[in-house]
């Protein structure tokens, strides 16, 4: 396991704050990759020649192999090194940018994707564990979390922003494009902020098949959930897809139980902060996948608005958010990491369900703004009480797996999720379409039930939440 002297000691040379930014900075192109595409998905599809029902997959090929793959980026960071894992990962991650900027049409931009999501796999956990290192308990690790996750929080919102702004003025292959000189940036930086890696020899396998199963059955399930739309639940398609994703998942269970060095270690999720907050955090990521992919197509679809006008209108959420997770700290310092949670997530859904009612000729300043505001201030808790909820209690041995659990189960949950919210609203808008509504009418009513079922998932995670996260963590 890599050791906390060399880390400390060049935090001590430098700034461990600092290094932080950096770390920050690396994680919000993670997360920010997973929403910016949003905005970009009807210039991007008409470019390449894209189907409109595979426009959703322009993000879960990304989302996939990130959260499939990131406990084995967990693992492998604990083993071979956090910092050697996380520069490996950041310059994969570059490269992949430039890959998809650079594609040619929709086969080789989902492939980059991919790419981008199996690199961003490796970088995520590393940047996690170097924070946990840098910063021991007791010594500002609260507000260190509070920074990362409210730059999680900030990387979803911004996403959308920067999303439209970029494609308005410079096409959409800017938004991958922006991702190079910042990665750049990055992988120049670290090696003067932190020490290199010391690690213990490791004897025990890696677990490959693990990785293999989770990753495929997650594959096969949310493949499923995508076809739903065009062949109907009861296709023996569908039904044999979400069988195999089922017993790939379980066979995972299996390897994980037998295996010597697994995965996942499942003594871990005997830690009821660290298992509620994963299970709530995965339902987050699905509402919050699910919501801007709605509402990007929501504003362009069916109010009109340009790439620009659509990203703009996201500023007074991702405003908020960023206020809002300022002073979670102070929030969970005061009541705890599950009631802010809670407290959080009722008021993103509250947003949510008042999203739901904007017509079709919605006004920004009648209609969106209100809802926006709650939305944002919701996420802001939501984001930093989640994250911190997810790794309390947890030994430095097992930074480099509690990082991984976070973070794999956040995009798991983006997958899953935009899968089912993406049919859902697909599935309503067809329904009323073939009974002679107006199609705009039919998109709005099928984007409202989008933002009801990304209600539902954050209410069910607070409710989760009430119900089984210990009350006393702060």
């Amino acid at each position: 396991m890599t050791t906390l002297a060399e880390p400390l000691r060049a935090a001590r040379r430098t700034s461990r704050w600092l290094a932080l930014t950096v770390l920050a900075l690396a994680q919000f192109l993670v997360v920010l990759d997973a929403s910016i595409v949003n905005i970009a998905l009807p210039r991007l599809g008409q470019g390449l020649g894209l189907d409109p029902s595979l426009l959703s997959w322009v993000i879960t090929a990304y989302v996939l192999p990130f959260g499939g793959l990131l406990l084995l980026g967990g693992r492998l960071a604990d083993r071979i090194g956090h910092r050697t894992i996380f520069l490996v990962g950041t310059a994969g991650f570059i490269a992949a940018s430039l890959a998809a900027g650079l594609s040619p049409n929709g086969g080789a931009l989902l492939a980059a994707r991919a790419a981008q999501g199996a690199s961003a796999a490796l970088l995520a956990p590393g940047a996690l564990s170097l924070l946990m290192q840098l910063f021991p308990t007791g010594q500002g690790r609260d507000k260190a979390l509070g920074i990362w996750g409210a730059v999680a929080g900030l990387g979803s919102v911004a996403g959308v922003l920067l999303g439209g702004v970029l494609t308005a003025q410079f096409g959409w292959a800017s938004i991958f494009f922006i991702n190079v000189p910042v990665g750049l940036l990055v992988l120049a930086s670290i090696p003067f902020l932190i020490g290199r890696d010391q690690v213990a020899a490791a004897r025990d396998p890696l677990d490959i098949p693990g990785a293999l199963t989770v990753t495929a059955g997650l594959i096969a399930i949310v493949t499923a959930l995508s076809v739903v739309l065009e062949l109907g639940f009861l296709a023996p398609l569908t039904l044999g897809l979400l069988a195999a994703g089922m017993a790939l998942l379980i066979a995972f269970i299996v390897i994980e139980l037998r295996s010597k060095a697994p995965l996942v270690d499942f003594r871990i999720l005997g830690n009821r902060a660290v298992s509620t907050g994963n299970v709530a955090v995965m339902l987050i990521g699905g509402a919050v996948t699910g919501l801007f992919f709605a509402l990007s197509l929501y504003m362009q679809d069916v109010l009109g608005h340009d790439a620009m006008t659509a990203g703009l209108s996201q500023l007074p959420l991702a405003m908020t958010l960023v206020v809002v997770a300022g002073v979670a700290p102070a929030a969970i310092a005061r009541f705890g990491s599950r009631d802010t949670l809670v407290a959080s997530l009722l008021i993103f859904a509250i947003g949510l369900v008042w999203l739901s009612f904007a017509p079709t000729d919605a006004s920004f300043l009648v209609h969106l703004l209100g809802p926006s505001l709650l939305i944002g201030t919701g996420l802001g808790g939501a984001f930093v009480a989640g994250t911190e909820l997810s790794v309390s209690g947890v030994s430095e041995a097992d930074a480099g797996l509690a990082s991984g659990l976070v973070n794999t189960s956040q995009q798991i949950g983006a997958a899953i999720g935009l899968a089912v919210i993406f049919t859902i609203s697909a599935t309503r808008t067809t329904a009323l379409a073939e009974t002679g509504m107006p199609q705009i009418e039919a998109l709005s009513a099928g984007h409202s039930w989008g933002f009801l079922t990304a209600a539902g998932l954050a209410l069910l995670a607070a409710a989760v939440t009430a119900a089984f996260g210990p009350k006393a963590v702060r």
